[in-house]
């Protein structure tokens, strides 16, 4: 196992340049397929011979977030041991506490949606998921302009 050299000045929990853009494409592509999903979803439908139909690119955009999410449940494992733990720590908790909550939520509607939803059902949920999802972007924002601000201190 390689451990994390401690950088004098940086705090322990602070990802590597390359993780961080990690984190911020596999969030990033997530945030975008889903935001694509409901623009597509709610305001592109087209007409067609027998009414409005879907985008064409609709069933797309949720087979991208399907695989950003299933990226996105691999990259919380993988910050697990070298973020989450270390900052818990430290004490500096509140903002990666919200954000973790909010991936809880949507991880759980995500599987909802995916597996357990009956019609009665669907469309609440799918409202919470997508609605926490976009709000999940001023957590997001929150956390990372935090650790930003830590670290110039």
């Amino acid at each position: 196992m390689r451990h994390r050299r401690h950088h004098p000045g940086r705090r322990v929990a602070r990802l590597t340049p390359r993780r961080e853009w990690l984190v911020h494409g596999i969030c990033g592509l997530l945030y975008a397929s889903g935001v694509a999903w409901i623009v597509l979803h709610y305001f592109l439908r087209q007409p067609g011979e027998f009414g409005e139909q879907p985008h064409p690119l609709e069933i797309w955009s949720l087979r991208l977030h399907g695989a950003a999410a299933f990226a996105s449940l691999w990259l919380f494992g993988l910050l697990w041991p070298i973020h989450v733990l270390p900052a818990w720590r430290t004490r500096r908790r509140a903002s990666g506490v919200v954000v973790a909550g909010v991936f809880i939520v949507l991880i759980a509607s995500g599987w909802w949606l995916y597996y357990g939803s009956g019609d009665d059902a669907r469309a609440p949920v799918a409202l919470a998921h997508w609605a926490v999802g976009v709000a999940l972007l001023l957590a997001y924002s929150w956390h990372v302009l935090r650790g930003r601000d830590t670290d110039d201190h």
